[in-house]
């Protein structure tokens, strides 16, 4: 039921697409176009991989929201050419997308900057994931140095273990990233807004079956506990939020994502392991219900990313 119309012309969000969180995008999009409808959007379902992005400006869109996950629309690709078609998006430009999405040169830059995050090796073989093995210690996670939700992850326990790593890791990317595990709380924190308007949301401890936060438990699973308010001391909740915002801004994201912190259960210490620049919008996503306890429903959340579309380059 539609609360009043809201003139953000034709609108088209951006679902489905040919990367290997097709599915979960199709659910994360199907909740965005409903909530926008509802909210008197004229806004229309379009899946990169059925239609041409052409045309969306041969149809006469006027904006996108991007609810694509992984490669093809989480990467600067999609974002790139809505730039040349001049229809602003929501979410990261180009250049913190292309970022975002490569693992290894997202900690690169926070490691040049002096964050936090997990000590690392890119690796393009078994004898490499072997090697960086003995240097990393056990546990060591595996995985595709270019893909999200958990897709191709090992956790590593001995040598032995590494050749079916590596190869389920490369089925998804020729960049393998293999990082120390750190042990501790699993945290993740949303972001809302750009440069100096960004704000973190509130932190949500995730506390998964057997500490096993894989695809099934991230999407699927009842079982998986989200604690918000997330129980952390609140100088070290406030702590992880600056670090957050630091990282954020470190790569140049604006509109909104998400980035995922380890703290270390001895030392206190949080580590930066991530950060989607388009997170999930599903009924099992951490974005909407971590704004939800800021006070902002999902609907409200959907037109407020969608109000802050932009491109990179201003049309002159």
């Amino acid at each position: 039921m539609s609360t009043g119309s809201i003139n953000l012309g034709k609108v088209a969000v951006l679902m489905g697409g040919s990367s290997a969180e097709r599915d979960i995008s199709i659910m994360s999009g199907g909740g965005v176009l409903k909530a926008l409808q509802e909210r008197g959007v004229n806004a229309h379902a379009f899946d990169p991989a059925e239609r041409d992005l052409g045309e969306l400006k041969r149809d006469g869109f006027d904006r996108c929201f991007i609810a694509l996950h992984g490669r093809f629309g989480e990467d600067g690709t999609v974002q790139g050419a809505l730039e040349l078609l001049g229809i602003p998006y929501t979410g990261s430009g180009v250049m913190a997308s292309s970022i975002a999405i490569d693992k290894t040169m997202t900690k690169r830059i926070w490691r040049a900057e002096g964050l936090s995050t997990p000590a690392w090796q890119q690796v393009d073989s078994v004898q490499a994931t072997q090697a960086a093995f003995k240097a990393l210690g056990a546990p060591m996670i595996v995985k595709p140095a270019r893909e999200g939700s958990t897709i191709g992850l090992t956790k590593v326990m001995d040598i032995a273990q590494c050749e079916a790593a590596y190869l389920a890791a490369a089925q998804h990317d020729a960049q393998v990233l293999c990082e120390q595990f750190i042990a501790g709380d699993e945290v993740t924190v949303p972001v809302l807004g750009s440069g100096d308007n960004a704000q973190a949301l509130p932190v949500i401890r995730i506390v998964a079956p057997g500490g096993n936060y894989d695809y099934q438990n991230k999407y699927f699973n009842d079982d998986t506990q989200y604690l918000v308010p997330c129980g952390l001391p609140e100088g070290e909740e406030r702590a992880i939020q600056a670090l957050v915002l630091k990282a954020y801004n470190t790569l140049g994201c604006r509109g909104w994502a998400r980035a995922d912190v380890m703290i270390d259960a001895r030392t206190r210490q949080p580590y930066l392991l991530e950060i989607n620049t388009a997170p999930g919008m599903t009924g099992h996503s951490l974005v909407p219900m971590s704004a939800r306890a800021a006070g902002v429903a999902y609907d409200e959340l959907c037109v407020r990313l969608l109000q802050a579309a932009s491109l990179d380059q201003s049309k002159r």
